[in-house]
């Protein structure tokens, strides 16, 4: 089911104006229910979880219908998004602090890593570092991640789905590929306009995000 995933690949987050509706989506096309991850009370937003094995998983991300006292900007572009689509992934490097200096050798500055949380859907929390969201604007370019302590998502989530590919496609793929092999990932990126494509599969068929 799984082709071979960049190199370090923590997960990727898909973005939706309507969490119930993408959860709903994916279930139907795949035959994999999404399960609650929790909320991220400082975002203003809430998640689902999907792992592809390993240390590596799908994030679907939406605004926190629950949260009524948020008033701030919610991350990853969410309060603009006007569609579920696939807006970034993560990596976590060995070395968050290495990869840092290494992006901005290499021409992007992913900002200084801090500490992200969220609770999870029986209560436990969950704490990590992390670089910003959309360094590059595209959202080709990865965000970092260090987990810490904490136990990646993907080893405590249940629902399964088959990463069949990750590709994107960017106005300057060469500059693209240059930060990637900086950040020692891999990602096939081909000349167009700046996207991302999620392809995900499960035991009742196959969905592109």
């Amino acid at each position: 089911m799984a082709s071979t995933a960049p190199r370090y690949l923590d997960h990727v987050v898909v973005t939706t104006p309507d969490l119930a509706a993408a959860v709903r989506d994916l279930e139907s096309a795949t035959g994999v229910a999404p399960e609650p991850g929790g909320v991220h009370p400082t975002f203003g937003t809430r998640n689902y979880l999907v792992t592809f094995g390993g240390d590596r998983y799908l994030e679907i991300l939406g605004a926190d219908p629950e949260n009524h006292g948020f008033t701030g900007i919610r991350p990853f572009g969410v309060d603009d998004v006007t569609g579920t689509a696939t807006s970034t992934w993560a990596i976590h490097p060995p070395d968050i602090s290495g990869a840092v200096t290494a992006a901005r050798a290499a021409g992007i500055d992913p900002g200084e890593p801090y500490d992200g949380s969220r609770r999870t859907a029986d209560g436990t929390l969950l704490q990590w570092r992390l670089t910003k969201d959309h360094a590059e604007p595209s959202g080709v370019v990865p965000f970092l991640l260090d987990w810490g302590e904490t136990v990646s998502p993907a080893r405590t989530t249940t629902p399964q789905l088959g990463l069949v590919e990750l590709v994107a496609s960017h106005p300057e793929p060469a500059r693209i590929r240059s930060v990637l092999t900086a950040l020692g990932t891999d990602l096939e990126v081909s000349e167009g306009p700046a996207r991302l494509r999620l392809t995900v599969e499960g035991p009742a068929g196959s969905t592109t995000l």
